[in-house]
């Protein structure tokens, strides 16, 4: 670690009081020394990288940290707090604080390294000795390793093994005292994932360690890191009694922990508080609860982790259903869509394609679209119930979850009933997981009992108990939205313009499309519904489109990297992808949100009042052809545009120009970078 920390690199009196500004110090020490290149771009990496997760951990440590492209060699800098940081740790603030910068493509040695570096802060003597210690050199120094700090012989053994543990996949032996051989002792196998893999993902696998070795348990890791990692022998994994998964990033080659007790946390619970973990899944274990583990990847691999609140375990839920429903949104509406463009709008009126196809005739060409597309809506309700199933209780949750939904669309109980069934689905699984079975059952659980169970309790409820009552509240809701007109219509559309740019493809977003699509997922959808469809497209086009167009006309208020991404912020947003703003308003959220919220909602109010409609849930530009009075939609949009350019440009003149941004009198607004500097990558 000799190259990466040096006295330079190292400020034991830290004024820094918030963590953005503690990160700044130090990174510029590295700029200092040319590890940096764009100091303005690897700090906007740094806090993409703390918007994920909070870096700060108990025991008063902040360990900021990212993968650059605008960091030229790994680099370590360290500062130390009189006062203590705020970088979210549940215990206070951090005096500690560790700034690693890993180039983009960083190799596996240094990685290496920089993961030893996370195990050592898992041992108090390393710490002790850093808040002791007077000289920036001597602290560099211990950092690399040229200096240990003062340990028992236990505690050199300890660090010893922990430094190498990557090599062994984390292997530990039981602690002094622990039951005999003859008497096994409890084995837990574990899986630690970070977004970065390069400190998180060690920290934790050190914290399981020391805890199995407290509590005279056998815990062997695999630390899933940027460097890769080494699997778990497959006899180790068949002998454990327990598997713990502390992860932030899907957990990879899942399957091979199927049928056993599992614990499913964040990475940050692997190192907060080990032992309770190790207790937990012991108590699972004897209770004799069981996950398939087996599920593939998804954007929800968990229910939730330990602590937080039910809402925001509902909404992951939820996300979890909508982001597998959206593709077949998008493909059968716009299937849908270039049916009627090309048959005109009495194509849902043809017979099946099966029966009557004339190759050289353009109406059965539409007609076979038309068709496919209904097709695909068929799948809507079934798959969001299914996916908010298996967000919540993973592959079992799938069978309950689309039978519940294919139900809902039985007695037309539409998409509130999709989710009440998805809802239902996953809540009656968990509880049968929670169920203590026998042994020689086990193996049939998921493939048989879990679904055979679920589907038919799901069943009873959607059509004895619940169903009826939901389908009434949809057609309610039915026929509330066909009667919107004049006002009412306007001021809908503006709510949710302002739902479309608050957070820019988050749930709140979400919730807003998912309404609007809701209205067209039939095959002859109301005059109100496409006027919503359109007003919600029209509106999440907005913030990106600003964002470009603010770019262009005023550079000089952005820093190079925001210029860069105003570029493909144009194809973002033409596209109506809404997350192409996202990092506009990551690094300036008090004056990009409001003022795309303002523009959205002028953009969807314009377009309810023009009358526009449109039968496609996506595409932006690319489906004008098929949206009604595309002339004034098109107009609406630029109004909006324009107004949240303005606002923009108006509330960041009012600020110094940031820190790297193009100098005053470059004509077009653009800027070379440093002779010598990477040049920026388009988020």
């Amino acid at each position: 670690m000799s190259d990466m920390i040096t006295a330079d690199l190292v400020d034991l009196d830290l004024s820094a009081d918030t963590k953005e500004a503690a990160a700044r110090a130090l990174a510029e020490r590295m700029a200092a020394l040319g590890r940096v290149t764009d100091l303005d771009g690897f700090l906007a990496d740094v806090a993409a990288r703390e918007a994920q997760m909070p870096t700060g951990l108990d025991g008063g440590i902040g360990i900021p940290h990212c993968r650059s492209e605008h960091v030229t060699e790994p680099t370590l800098a360290f500062g130390r707090s009189a006062a203590g940081i705020d970088f979210g740790a549940a215990d206070g603030p951090a005096d500690l604080i560790f700034l690693i910068a890993a180039p983009a493509g960083a190799d596996d040695a240094h990685l290496t390294i920089l993961s030893s570096l996370a195990r050592q802060l898992m041992n108090s003597e390393f710490t002790d000795a850093l808040r002791a210690v007077a000289d920036p050199a001597a602290a560099a120094a211990l950092i690399r390793g040229d200096e240990a700090p003062a340990a028992g012989p236990e505690d050199s053994a300890a660090v010893s093994e922990a430094a190498s543990s990557e090599t062994a996949a984390g292997s530990t032996a039981p602690a002094p005292g622990a039951p005999a051989v003859a008497e096994r002792p409890f084995r837990v196998v574990a899986v630690t994932s970070c977004p970065t893999g390069i400190a998180h993902t060690y920290m934790a696998a050190e914290s399981l360690e020391n805890a199995g070795r407290e509590a005279g348990v056998e815990v062997t890791v695999e630390p899933q890191g940027s460097a890769g990692f080494t699997r778990l022998d497959p006899a180790v994994i068949a002998a454990a009694d327990g598997v713990i998964f502390a992860h932030d990033v899907p957990v990879r080659e899942k399957e091979r922990f199927a049928g056993k007790p599992t614990v499913d946390v964040g990475v940050k619970a692997g190192i907060n508080r080990p032992g309770e973990l190790i207790s937990e899944v012991r108590g699972k274990a004897e209770r004799g609860e069981v996950t398939s583990g087996s599920a593939p990847s998804s954007p929800v691999e968990r229910g939730g982790e330990a602590g937080e609140g039910y809402g925001t375990k509902l909404r992951k839920w939820l996300m979890s259903g909508v982001s597998y429903m959206v593709p077949f949104v998008a493909a059968g509406g716009l299937l849908i869509a270039l049916g009627f463009a090309i048959g005109g709008y009495k194509i849902n009126k043809a017979p099946s394609v099966m029966d009557h196809f004339v190759w050289t005739q353009g109406d059965s060409w539409a007609a076979l679209l038309f068709q496919i597309g209904v097709v695909s809506f068929g799948f809507l309700v079934p798959v969001l119930a299914g996916y908010i199933a298996y967000g919540m209780a993973d592959r079992p949750g799938l069978v309950p979850g689309f039978v519940g939904g294919s139900i809902a669309l039985t007695i037309n109980a539409g998409f509130l009933g999709g989710l009440a069934a998805g809802l239902i689905a996953g809540g009656v699984v968990m509880a049968i997981q929670k169920v203590r079975i026998p042994a020689a059952v086990r193996g049939i659980m998921p493939v048989v009992v879990i679904p055979l169970i679920s589907s038919a309790v799901v069943g009873f409820l959607m059509f004895v108990v619940i169903g009826k009552p939901i389908a009434s509240a949809q057609k309610g809701m039915t026929d509330w939205l066909n009667g919107l007109t004049g006002t009412n219509a306007i001021l809908l559309g503006a709510l949710l313009g302002l739902m479309m740019c608050f957070d820019l493809g988050g749930p709140v977003n979400k919730v807003a499309y998912t309404f609007a699509t809701a209205g067209i997922a039939v095959s002859s959808p109301s005059d109100s519904a496409m006027k919503i469809m359109a007003a919600v497209m029209a509106a999440g086009m907005v913030p990106p489109l600003a964002m470009a167009l603010a770019t262009t006309v005023r550079g000089r208020l952005f820093t190079q990297t925001e210029r860069e991404n105003g570029k493909a912020a144009w194809v973002l947003g033409a596209s109506f992808i809404s997350e192409g703003a996202i990092p506009f308003a990551a690094a300036d959220p008090l004056r990009v949100i409001p003022s795309s919220m303002v523009g959205g909602a002028i953009t969807g109010a314009l377009s309810m009042a023009f009358g526009a409609t449109l039968r496609a849930p996506h595409g932006g530009v690319f489906v004008v052809p098929l949206i009604g009075n595309p002339f004034l939609y098109l107009i609406a949009i630029a109004v909006g545009t324009c107004v949240t350019t303005a606002l923009v440009v108006v509330l960041k003149g009012m600020r110094k120009p940031a820190p790297g941004a193009a100098t005053a009198g470059a004509a077009d607004g653009t800027a070379t970078a440093p002779a010598g500097a990477k040049q920026p990558v388009a988020v």
